[in-house]
């Protein structure tokens, strides 16, 4: 169930366009948090119920301070995967940040498919799109015009 939830294309459906691949990294860093915590509450709970007692019928005397090393051991280990984990993250957003656009054609690559120009910023982003010249091209055409002209 937890895979579903990283799955790019039904976040991709159920979380808005705006900002979605800092959501996925907060959502991916939540669910580290809860795992993490899961197993520190358990490492409490062991000591607390005296669950080896419960389940295999062991004698047990809590040991507070096992359950305190085993906090400070995962809290430490959850602290280098969560830095690990942002770092990673905040490089997978950079280089989903590029746009792929083939050289020849000018289409944009998006998923598994090449849409023109038009169609992947009216797909996207709910904007449409003319044509026009920057000034350099303006220029360049009037100075390759020219020199037809000559």
């Amino acid at each position: 169930m937890a895979l579903l939830f990283l799955d790019k294309h039904y976040l991709a459906k159920h979380i808005p366009l705006h900002g979605t691949n800092k959501k996925i990294g907060r959502l991916i860093l939540w669910i580290e948090a809860l795992g993490f915590s899961i197993f520190i509450t358990l490492s409490w709970v062991t000591e607390l119920v005296r669950l080896p007692y419960l389940i295999y019928g062991e004698p047990f005397e809590a040991n507070w301070k096992r359950a305190l090393i085993r906090t400070i051991a995962v809290s430490l280990v959850w602290f280098w995967v969560h830095v690990t984990t942002k770092r990673l993250l905040k490089r997978l957003h950079y280089l989903e940040g590029f746009l792929r656009i083939c050289g020849w054609c000018r289409k944009v690559g998006h998923d598994d498919e090449w849409l023109t120009m038009g169609k992947y910023f009216s797909s996207r982003f709910d904007t449409r799109t003319s044509h026009g010249m920057c000034p350099e091209c303006v220029q360049k055409g009037v100075d390759e015009l020219k020199q037809k002209l000559k």
